[in-house]
């Protein structure tokens, strides 16, 4: 699977979320605007979905269990057996046209989040993060569409983005106390480049951004320099995520939301997961450990 290959004609309206469980070997997603949760399984094609009674933006899975969602109203938990969603904190219940959007765990078992202006006009979003015991801290204030969101492989630098401000900063973090400082900007991406959307990192510490309305995805070095462009056959991939027993094959999500009919037929596996393999290893992902 050297050339860029669909995987999934998911046809989904705005594909997001990707998040490899490394011990089921599934592919968790999410459609924000069709709400629904994913999980996909390459093995056999099978991809189960759960509806959300609103907007979901990203999720992780639970070490116990189940997930933990960031969607509209704030923090959830998820019973995949019963689909029950149990709330658990809402930091932007005064925000009405607030909505969550990109998210992950770290690698201590916290779940970090971002807000966004679902009007992508005010700068009212920003990033939470969610601890293991369900309290809730905002970390980063002033984001019109949070974005980007990963760690280092020495987890000693957070990436994170405004798409809106074709920006993606870089911080300090501080794994053991969850605290991030020196915010620095990364990258500051072309207009015509397209809008930094989401991001992993791989073991050798390169930056993998998709690049929404760019058709590509972008691989950055530590240092912020372009190393390399992958071509997608979509306008809009939103988020890269290293998957495969192992690590090896990089999925991207896509999105077909706001297309024309003549972009539907230019592109029309738009919405689709597509996947190859960058000929570099991607890292475990976490599990929430709350």
């Amino acid at each position: 699977m050297t050339a860029v290959e669909c995987v999934l004609d998911a046809k989904s309206l705005l594909g997001e979320g990707p998040l490899w469980d490394p011990k089921a070997r599934v592919l968790y997603w999410v459609d924000i605007k069709r709400r629904a949760i994913h999980r996909f399984d390459p093995a056999n094609g099978r991809d189960e979905q759960w509806p959300t009674p609103e907007d979901v933006g990203s999720l992780a899975v639970r070490a116990t269990g189940g997930l933990v969602v960031a969607m509209k109203t704030g923090f959830h938990v998820f019973d995949l057996a019963t689909a029950v969603f149990t709330p658990v904190f809402d930091p932007e219940r005064h925000l009405a046209g607030n909505r969550f959007n990109d998210g992950k765990p770290d690698r201590r078992g916290r779940f970090w989040a971002g807000s966004m202006d679902d009007a992508e006009k005010s700068p009212t979003g920003g990033l939470y993060r969610l601890g293991t015991d369900f309290t809730c801290k905002r970390m980063v204030d002033g984001i019109i569409c949070s974005n980007a969101l990963c760690w280092s492989p020495d987890d000693r630098t957070l990436y994170y983005a405004d798409s809106c401000k074709h920006a993606i900063w870089a911080w300090d973090f501080d794994a053991d106390a969850g605290e991030i400082s020196n915010r620095r900007l990364f990258v500051e991406v072309p207009l015509a480049e397209g809008d930094p959307d989401g991001a992993t990192v791989d073991a050798d510490g390169g930056v993998w951004v998709a690049h929404w309305g760019g058709w590509r995805l972008v691989r950055y070095d530590p240092k912020g320099r372009v190393d390399r462009v992958v071509k997608v056959p979509v306008a809009k991939p939103t988020c890269p995520m290293f998957g495969g027993p192992g690590l090896d094959i990089l999925y991207v999500t896509s999105a077909s939301i706001q297309l024309s009919p003549d972009e539907h037929k230019q592109q029309p596996q738009a919405g689709g997961i597509f996947a190859f393999e960058p000929g570099v290893k991607g890292l475990p992902e976490s599990y929430f450990n709350g």
